[in-house]
């Protein structure tokens, strides 16, 4: 009887450190790539999920990621810059700060925001309005 309920126990044990490591936070990897939704040429994470499109706005087209473990306060990993500029992307660092960065490709224009849990891929054609900043202490 002993016998059985060391098994049971070991058993349930077992099962409980399953769900624990299966529900618990991962990371993002950054390890492969695919063409985002509304700029094919621009890298996204495979990982990611897309959860929202701006639809039938002719000046701006947005896509928002879904990525669990993703940290605003952390901004952009090293190892996803790279990629985006192995992807032919040059970094505007005069239109860059903080967790919103912009990236310039022969006629298009990239905004990249990261938040917690989620990021944005923000296109525009070069030339058209830029996105400004709602913070009224910005000029």
């Amino acid at each position: 009887m002993r016998r059985y309920f060391r098994l049971h126990a070991l058993l349930l044990l077992g099962i409980v450190m399953l769900l624990l490591a299966g529900c618990g936070k991962s990371e993002p990897t950054w390890s492969s790539f695919e063409g985002a939704a509304n700029e094919k040429t621009f890298p996204v994470p495979k990982e990611a999920n897309r959860t929202d499109r701006n639809i039938g706005n002719t000046k701006i087209d947005y896509v928002r990621y879904s990525m669990n473990g993703l940290k605003e306060k952390d901004s952009f990993p090293e190892v996803y810059l790279e990629k985006i500029k192995e992807w032919g992307w040059r970094e505007n660092t005069d239109e860059s700060e903080g967790t919103s960065k912009v990236f310039e490709k022969q006629n298009r224009v990239v905004h990249l925001t990261i938040h917690d849990n989620y990021f944005t891929v923000t296109v525009l054609a070069k030339g058209k309005a830029a996105v400004k900043s709602t913070d009224s202490s910005k000029p």
